[in-house]
C-alpha cells in the first residue's frame, strides 16, 4: 500500500495501536508508526487526540512489525499468567491474592496490571464481563499467526509465539473464538 501511495504521491504511514477499547475510550493509545519522519510529522496532530505514546518504528511496515513482536508478546504473557494463577487456584490459593502476589513481585507485568484472566479478581477486566469486550481470541490468534509468518519469512527462532498460537487455536476451536483472548484460561483450568 506504501509502494502503491507513493506512485500517487499521496503520504501513507502504517500506524497500528495498542491500548484496547478502553484506550480508544480514554484516548491513551500507542501509535506503533511504519513511514517516513516527515508523513508521521504531519499526522502526529491527529494521531496526539486519540493517544500520547507516539513511536516511530522506522520506514513502512515497522509500524505492522511492532504490533505484531508486541502482541506476541501479550499472548505469550497472558498464558503464563493463566498458567500460573490456574496452578495456584488449583493449589487453593485465592486468585487475587496469587495476582498480587506476582503483581508487585517479579512477575509483574501489564497484563497483571490491568487485565486479569479470573472473573472478580479486576471488576473492568473482559473475564468480571463474561469475558466480552476486549480483544478477542480470533485476533490474537490471527497476530500470532502473522508473527509465525514473519518469523518463518526472516528465519527468526520464535517457539513461544508458536505454542501461544497453538493454544489459542484449540481455544478458538473449542467455540471461545469470539471472546476476549483472556478467556484461554479456561485452556489450563481443571474441570
Amino acid at each position: 500500500m506504501a509502494e502503491a501511495a507513493a506512485q500517487a504521491q499521496i503520504a501513507c504511514i502504517d500506524a497500528p495501536v495498542s491500548g484496547g477499547t478502553g484506550g480508544a475510550v480514554a484516548g491513551t493509545l500507542t501509535f506503533m508508526v511504519g513511514g517516513s519522519g516527515q508523513d508521521l510529522d504531519r499526522a502526529r496532530p491527529v494521531l496526539e487526540k486519540m493517544g500520547h505514546n507516539i513511536f516511530h518504528a522506522g520506514d513502512a511496515g515497522a509500524g505492522q512489525t511492532a504490533k505484531i513482536c508486541n502482541n506476541m508478546l501479550l499472548g505469550i504473557l497472558m498464558l503464563g499468567k493463566s498458567e500460573a494463577l490456574a496452578l495456584g487456584m488449583a493449589n487453593g490459593l485465592d486468585p487475587k491474592v496469587l495476582s498480587e502476589i506476582m503483581r508487585r513481585s517479579s512477575g509483574g507485568n501489564w497484563a497483571l496490571e490491568k487485565y486479569n484472566p479470573v472473573p472478580g479478581v479486576m471488576e473492568t477486566a473482559p473475564a468480571s464481563k463474561g469475558y466480552a469486550g476486549g480483544f478477542g481470541t480470533d485476533l490474537m490468534l490471527k497476530d500470532l499467526g502473522l508473527a509465525q509468518e514473519n518469523a518463518a519469512e526472516v528465519r527468526a527462532t520464535t517457539p513461544l509465539g508458536g505454542l501461544a498460537r497453538s493454544l489459542y487455536a484449540a481455544h478458538s476451536l473449542a467455540g471461545n473464538g469470539g471472546l476476549d483472548f483472556s478467556s484461554g484460561i479456561r485452556l489450563l483450568q481443571k474441570p
